[in-house]
C-alpha cells in the first residue's frame, strides 16, 4: 500500500475520533461546566476573593472601610420613656450595608442593666444614619448610660447613593405649650421620581451635643417636586435647640 494510501487512511480516522471527541464531550463539558458566579462559594472569574470583588456586588473586606459609631444618646420624652439613638457613620462612598443586626442596652449610674434592645439598620452609601429605639419604657429607673454594638459584621455591597439628588431646602423648628416640632422641606432635583425612604433628624445645642432626635417615612417625591418631612416631641427644649441635622436613608 503506498505511503499516500496510508496517509489519507489515517488522516480519515484522525477525523473520525475528533467527531466522536466532540459529540461525546462536548456535551459531557455542557453537562459538567458551572459558568462562575458571585454565589457559587469559589474565588472564580473576575473576583477579587471568594464571591466578592470584581464584577460582584458584594465587596471584599479590603474594599471597605468599617463603620464607626460617632456618639450614644439618650432623651427622656415622658415620664419613663427614652428615645435612644447611636449615631453611625459610614465612610464608604460606594459601600452599603442592609439591615445590619445590632445590640442597644441601657444602665443605670451603678451599671445595672435596665433595657437591652435589638434591632437592624442600614448604612446608606456615603451617608451617616441612626440605629434608632423611640419610646423605651425603663420603668422608674433612669439611664445613665447606653452600649451599642453590632451584633453581626455589616455585609458590604456596591451601590451608588439613589438619594444624592435630595436637597434640604428648608428646616423649620418651634415650641409651644404642647411641645416642639420640625418641618423639614426635602426637593428632589432629579427628572425620576424618588421612592419611598425614611428621614432622620438630630437637634443640636450651642456645644454641639445632640438633644433630641427623631425618625419619620416619606413616600416619595415626584419629579422635581417636593416634600415636607414632618417631626413631632411632647416636650420642649427651651430654646436650646441652636443647629439641625437631616438624615435621608432610601429604604
Amino acid at each position: 500500500m503506498s505511503s499516500w494510501s496510508k496517509r489519507r487512511k489515517s488522516s480519515y480516522a484522525l477525523i473520525v475520533i475528533i467527531v466522536m471527541i466532540g459529540a461525546i464531550g462536548v456535551p459531557v463539558f455542557l453537562h459538567v461546566y458551572k459558568a462562575p458566579t458571585c454565589f457559587d462559594g469559589y474565588m472564580n472569574g473576575n473576583e477579587q476573593g471568594v464571591d466578592c470583588g470584581g464584577s460582584c456586588q458584594r465587596l471584599c473586606a479590603s474594599a471597605f472601610l468599617p463603620p464607626k459609631v460617632a456618639w450614644t444618646r439618650f432623651e427622656q420624652v415622658a415620664p419613663g420613656l427614652y428615645n435612644l439613638a447611636a449615631y453611625i457613620i459610614n465612610p464608604n462612598t460606594e459601600g452599603e450595608a442592609l439591615s445590619v443586626p445590632y445590640h442597644m442596652a441601657t444602665y443605670d449610674n451603678k451599671g445595672i442593666l435596665i433595657t437591652d434592645h435589638v434591632g437592624r439598620v442600614t448604612l446608606p452609601p456615603h451617608r451617616n444614619t441612626l440605629a434608632f429605639q423611640s419610646a423605651v419604657s425603663t420603668g422608674k429607673r433612669i439611664p445613665e448610660k447606653i452600649l451599642f454594638e453590632f451584633t453581626v459584621a455589616p455585609d458590604w455591597h456596591k451601590r451608588v447613593d439613589p438619594l444624592s439628588a435630595l436637597i434640604i431646602a428648608d428646616k423649620k423648628y418651634s415650641e409651644d405649650e404642647s411641645g416642639s416640632s420640625l418641618s423639614v422641606t426635602i426637593r428632589n432635583s432629579r427628572v425620576q421620581p424618588v421612592n419611598a425612604f425614611s428621614v432622620y433628624s438630630v437637634l443640636y445645642d450651642a456645644a454641639g451635643n445632640a438633644l433630641g432626635f427623631s425618625k419619620t417615612l416619606v413616600d416619595g417625591i415626584p419629579s422635581q417636586g417636593n416634600v415636607i418631612a414632618p417631626f413631632t416631641w411632647p416636650i420642649r427644649r427651651e430654646d436650646k435647640v441652636i443647629s439641625i441635622e437631616v438624615l435621608p436613608v432610601a429604604e
